[in-house]
């Protein structure tokens, strides 16, 4: 049977608000020491107009039930027709995207300070909350949870008897590591809160890949059934004129 603790308020005032002022104030510092070392590259032409290649067929696909049929198959054959289609990519000028990001030394860098910025002071971090604050148990959640969730929450805590909704140190530390983005976009703002788990994400990624979304958009359009809205709407225009004469 599950154990009830009496929570010491030294821990409230000892661990577990200095743990989440840590965590803010270190969220804070990587954020403008990433912006520090933040360059500023050179756009790609070639790129950027892939890019917009892209954004116009996604647009097309999205209206294209107000374009007449005879349009719509004009403007398809016109991105996707294999001799020069503006989404068809030869097979022979497809690029790896990590060849891509080895060819260029700049984006091989710019990487290497993201991944730096969020890997050395988590690294600390954690280091510094095993020391010290390892065993504890910083708070309770006010409703409860099931045994699923004592692996994520005890981390740190080899007792079985105690109640799931207690969180250990060490999972609080989790918990704002990859809970605080809310937090952040109020003090750093929308654009700036990016957390941990984005970084985490954006560290196997490397970039755009324009064969890729090319070829996908290029799909898209390929398998798109037409169907023209306007005479769906004349209709209910018809239907509604009759109603009000009647």
């Amino acid at each position: 049977m599950a154990e009830d603790l009496v929570l010491d308020t030294a821990i409230r005032d000892w661990v577990l608000i200095p743990l989440s002022v840590v965590m803010v104030l270190i969220g804070v510092l990587r954020y403008f020491v990433s912006k520090l070392m933040r360059s500023s590259p050179t756009p790609d032409a070639k790129m950027v107009k892939e890019g917009q290649v892209v954004i116009r067929a996604r647009n097309l696909k999205a209206g294209a039930s107000f374009i007449p049929p005879k349009s719509f198959r004009a403007r398809r054959f016109y991105f996707s027709n294999e001799e020069n289609g503006l989404l068809h990519v030869p097979k022979d000028q497809a690029q790896n995207p990590q060849a891509q990001m080895f060819s260029e030394p700049n984006m091989a860098m710019d990487m290497m300070k993201k991944n730096l910025s969020m890997i050395i002071p988590q690294t600390l971090t954690f280091a510094w909350v095993n020391f010290f604050f390892s065993g504890f148990v910083a708070a309770k959640i006010p409703f409860p949870l099931t045994q699923r969730f004592r692996s994520m929450l005890q981390n740190g805590i080899d007792l079985s008897t105690v109640d799931v909704s207690y969180v250990s140190s060490r999972s609080w530390y989790f918990l704002n590591l990859f809970g605080l983005r809310g937090l952040f976009s109020l003090i750093l703002g929308d654009e700036n809160a990016i957390d941990d788990t984005q970084r985490m994400m954006q560290m196997g990624g490397f970039g755009f890949d324009a064969s890729k979304s090319l070829s996908a958009e290029k799909d898209g359009l390929d398998i798109i059934q037409h169907e023209w809205a306007l005479p769906r709407f004349e209709h209910r225009a018809e239907s509604v004129l009759r109603k009000l004469v009647q």
